[in-house]
């Protein structure tokens, strides 16, 4: 082949780059069926997800602001420039909390192809696993951190070319870097209670539930324990958090059984050990979380 012509070839076959979707679902279905990463530029809502978890991890950063998540048992409140940084294993649901304009980049990202450019020297997975006493999901970036996430974004989905695919790679890797120093430099301070605004009660509530995941707990069980009535409890937790107590013990249930079955435990103890104990709703219900039985999701992520 002349010269010219192969480089007109590879320029033709590299000349696509990666394009923004339209839809968080989208953004990682493409994540976990590519081992790669997806990015998501949204500016519409949309349909409202249950307290959820994923097969992957997920990097949000907010745009607009206005908004509340709860991740596993904690609150923060949204602000333009913050981004979240949320593993495979942790529940969390988005609130609305008014009704700005909601405009947000949702990188989802596979944890292999995380650990595969890594070094020994350089674990880029520290910002999603560690999780001592103390850190937070949350960085709030200043405006030239603001400046440089974008300038990261732009370059990994702009025009393609002769190079796209490895700029691209070597853009992501410049980012998650950017965001490892963030986070490190984030958890040497010292975190307060501004870092999370809650309801004392149901931060109570949600404290209890995660030492006592793995027991039986019921809306009646948490009535006593409280002194609260029923109605009451239910309805301070729905208004803080905006999803139910029984749909969060089940996503935290989720999210501690995925773990464990990624250590290798069987399909038996890990449904006594996350708390379900009862197998029939265990399997029905991480098959229509995770979207795959127990069964399987050990054989893939023990492999």
């Amino acid at each position: 082949m002349h010269f010219c012509s192969y480089i007109y070839y590879l320029t033709r076959k590299e000349s696509s780059s990666m394009k923004e979707v339209t839809s968080c679902k989208e953004a990682v279905e493409s994540c976990i069926s590519q081992k790669y990463f997806a990015v998501a530029h949204l500016y519409q809502e949309e349909k409202p997800m249950n307290m959820h978890i994923h097969d992957c991890y997920e990097v949000y950063y907010s745009i607009s602001g206005g908004r509340q998540f709860l991740i596993d048992d904690r609150f923060y409140q949204i602000q333009p420039g913050d981004v979240f940084l949320i593993n495979n294993y942790e529940s969390h649901y988005l609130s609305q909390i008014d009704s700005m304009v909601h405009e947000r980049i949702v990188l989802s990202i596979h944890p292999d192809y995380v650990k595969e450019i890594s070094t020994p020297s350089t674990d880029l997975n520290y910002c999603f696993s560690y999780r001592e006493t103390g850190f937070s999901h949350r960085i709030s970036l200043d405006k030239e951190q603001q400046q440089r996430f974008l300038y990261f974004i732009h370059k990994i989905t702009s025009p393609g070319g002769f190079g796209t695919d490895v700029l691209e790679r070597s853009a992501f890797m410049e980012l998650l870097l950017f965001l490892n120093k963030a986070f490190y430099a984030n958890c040497s301070q010292i975190v307060g209670d501004e870092d999370y605004k809650y309801n004392v009660q149901v931060d109570q509530i949600l404290v209890y539930i995660n030492h006592n995941i793995s027991e039986p707990i019921t809306i009646e069980h948490l009535s006593r324990q409280f002194f609260l009535s029923e109605s009451y409890i239910c309805r301070i937790f729905k208004a803080a958090t905006g999803t139910t107590i029984n749909k969060y013990i089940t996503a935290r249930r989720i999210t501690i059984a995925k773990a464990l079955l990624s250590e290798g435990k069987t399909v038996n103890e890990v449904c006594e050990e996350s708390g379900f104990h009862d197998y029939s709703n265990f399997l029905k219900s991480f098959t229509k979380a995770v979207g795959i039985s127990p069964k399987k999701y050990s054989q893939y992520s023990t492999k």
